[in-house]
């Protein structure tokens, strides 16, 4: 358990910042610290955001006031982009920045090798929903984990009293109906990657529900993937109980006029350490919202009262909100002068961000009217233009001399320069280092996920090294007979998601799928690696660990996986830069999203999960099929699958020998359709989405 939590202490209040003005926004408000992004390489990148220039300026103002920056740098790296990404984190450090939050497991690998002392933040983007997912990035160099928002009170609680590193959570703002990191919506549909900061948000179109080919009988809302947005601002107390380490606010699209009145409506709930008022919703409210909010992943209320669109009525409320017009908050300064004969009178200049000191003229005896304190203090005092406030004049005078009221002025002035040139100081050094290279090769091997028995055919069990199943399937159901005979190729797969309260429940499902012969486990995320591990089985990666690079393959390689699907946004010449052991999905409906909230319940009724054939369907007549994940998740399958089986000679040429395959949908007969295809080198019937070359 970390020693660093302190349920008497505050959280700390982190605040967006999308520009320099929003920057400001947010310490006006009463932030404690900010997040923003650079140029490159963050998950808000339509946003105004930060050039080295005005990065340096806005950690300097920021630092001034005693607030801490972390910089962002929650996308995906591919091997040819590492080193500007160690650039820019080692930029970041030079610059003074108090921390980055990473989504990168290879990247961030590679930023604690050369820069090991710079604080790490596991992006929520890593999708981290249990305690051992800190223990184990413990190991590999951070100091804080960003939760997954779609945990309860419950799980959160537990996630901060097993966790080794401090914990983040947001509570406020935009909320994705996809688990976070898991969404490939935007990127596969539409060619702009949420993993890499250009999200279209499909999730906030409408759809209509389709059930066995036809439009759902059932009326339902025309946006089943839009929610409210998040705001546990009435559930601020129990976060305090909790020993939550920092309270998070989403925003780096939104104007500074909406980060300062958000900040405001918080810090004061801190401070006076209870929760929302109904005038303060209305007010967060009016600021922006999609038809309210919603609290319902973190009350365990997970239901339709959770969708929510940005109406006329909500956007001619945010009209109404006063602009930003600067910082007028003022930095509390210590000044203290020395004022004694034959020696320079000096200032120091003390605040949050270090202490200064000047020297002025040489002082005089007084002739008529000496120097006095009061005189000295009157002069300092005098900083009404500038962004400071005396809070405290210490003067240590010698009587009897004179300083014209000039000089006074001077030296003041002199001391605000020096200490607004404070410089932050590094957070680090860096040491190059050559990249981390995996000790595994890539294997010739082709291998399947099944969503279920069935499908498994005699010709899949042939063609298959390893045959892998939904964990409970395994578990639960017998062994298919044509699968049985080959025993050595059974293998299981990991739910997405395994907070902390089903810890056991997973547990003694491996437990059971073992002892029916399943010996492969599929793991597709960081804090599921404990109860890999302890099963016993030869662990393989999953696509879900979102691998774009080398460093990530060599990472996972250290911490037991074997082998490691790669992220399927990957293009054929960057899989073909991609080293170590690993496969690529040449074939399959990739789920585009892992829901929390079950849609199928939405647009038709819980017994369709046990029927199928349910999807959602867009604007323009596309579906996209719907299945049901363990514990009522949904998967939101892609409209058409990836094949490649008429184009094995690019992927060979690319060193592409390692293949995946995704059966969700498909029927025995076209499950050995497919294999037939690739055999023969022939196409699929029917649209099909490519590997890009």
């Amino acid at each position: 358990m970390s020693e660093i939590r302190n349920k008497t202490a505050l959280p700390e209040l982190l605040c967006p910042a999308g520009s320099h003005e929003a920057l400001e926004a947010a310490i006006e408000g009463g932030a404690d610290a900010i997040y923003l992004g650079g140029t490159a390489f963050h998950a808000r990148m339509h946003a105004q955001n930060f050039t080295r220039e005005t990065l340096g300026e806005g950690i300097r103002t920021a630092h001034r006031y005693g607030v801490s920056v972390y910089l962002t740098l929650n996308t995906l790296v591919y091997d040819r982009e590492l080193r500007p990404f160690l650039h820019a984190a080692y930029e970041a450090a030079e610059l003074g920045a108090d921390g980055l939050i990473v989504a990168d497991l290879g990247g961030a690998a590679a930023i604690h090798r050369e820069m090991p002392t710079l604080p790490l933040h596991a992006s929520t983007q890593m999708c981290g929903h249990n305690a051992t997912f800190g223990q184990l990035l413990r190991e590999l160099g951070y100091s804080r984990i960003v939760l997954a928002r779609e945990l309860s009170l419950s799980d959160i609680r537990e996630a901060v009293r097993e966790n080794p590193l401090e914990v983040e959570i947001f509570v406020h703002g935009a909320l994705c109906v996809s688990q976070s990191g898991q969404c490939l919506f935007s990127s596969l549909v539409g060619g702009r990657s949420g993993n890499r900061g250009e999200c279209a948000q499909p999730c906030r179109l409408p759809y209509t529900g389709i059930c066995g080919g036809e439009k759902c009988a059932k009326r339902a809302t025309a946006y089943p993937l839009s929610l409210k947005d998040l705001s546990l601002a009435r559930s601020l107390p129990a976060l305090i109980d909790a020993g939550v380490a920092s309270l998070k606010i989403e925003g780096r699209m939104k104007s500074a006029a909406y980060v300062l009145g958000v900040t405001r409506i918080f810090r004061r709930l801190l401070d006076e350490r209870r929760g929302a008022t109904d005038a303060e919703m209305q007010a967060l409210g009016a600021l922006f919202s999609r038809s309210g909010f919603t609290d319902g992943y973190f009350r365990e209320k997970i239901g339709d009262g959770m969708l929510g669109v940005r109406s006329e009525s909500d956007k001619d409320a945010s009209r109404t909100q006063q602009t930003f017009g600067g910082i007028t908050r003022k930095i509390p300064l210590t000044l203290a002068a020395t004022v004694a004969a034959d020696t320079p009178i000096a200032l120091t200049v003390s605040g949050k961000a270090g202490s200064a000191t000047v020297s002025g003229c040489v002082p005089q005896e007084a002739l008529t009217a000496p120097l006095s304190a009061d005189d000295v203090r009157r002069s300092l005092s005098r900083l009404g233009a500038t962004a400071y406030a005396a809070d405290r004049i210490d003067v240590a005078l010698q009587p009897g001399l004179m300083v014209p009221v000039s000089a006074l002025n001077a030296l003041r002035r002199a001391g605000i320069d020096a200490y607004e040139a404070l410089s932050p100081q590094p957070v680090c050094a860096r040491t190059e280092t050559e990249p981390q290279v995996p000790a595994g090769r890539r294997d010739e091997r082709k291998t399947a996920v099944f969503y279920a028995p069935g499908q498994i055919t005699q010709t899949a069990a042939d063609t298959f090294d390893l045959l892998f199943l939904p964990l409970f399937t395994a578990a639960d159901a017998p062994m298919p007979s044509s699968l049985a005979r080959q025993a050595q190729k059974a293998g299981a797969v990991l739910p997405p998601v395994i907070p902390d309260s089903v810890r056991e429940r997973v547990a003694e499902a491996l437990r059971r799928a073992k002892e029916r012969g399943y010996t492969h486990l599929l793991v597709g995320n960081i804090g599921h690696l404990s109860l890999a591990r302890e099963s016993g089985m030869h662990l393989h990666g999953d696509y879900r660990f979102n691998v774009t690079n080398t460093e990530s393959v060599a990472r996972l390689e250290q911490l037991g996986i074997a082998d490691t699907v790669a992220s399927p946004e990957m293009t054929l010449p960057q899989l073909r830069d991609l080293r170590g052991n690993t496969a690529a999905i040449v074939y399959g409906r990739i789920p585009l999203m892992t829901l929390e909230k079950c849609v199928i319940r939405t647009v038709a009724d819980c017994a369709a999960c046990g029927r199928g054939g349910v999807a959602l369907r867009d604007r323009k007549g596309v579906v996209f099929p719907l299945l049901r994940e363990w514990e009522h998740r949904n998967l939101l399958l892609n409209s058409l699958p990836t094949n490649m089986s008429d184009r094995t000679q690019p992927l060979l040429r690319a060193g592409v020998t390692a293949w995946h395959f995704l059966f969700t949908t498909e029927s025995p007969a076209e499950v050995d359709c497919v294999l037939e295809a690739f055999r023969t080198g022939t196409p699929l019937p029917g649209a099909v989405r490519r590997i890009g070359g």
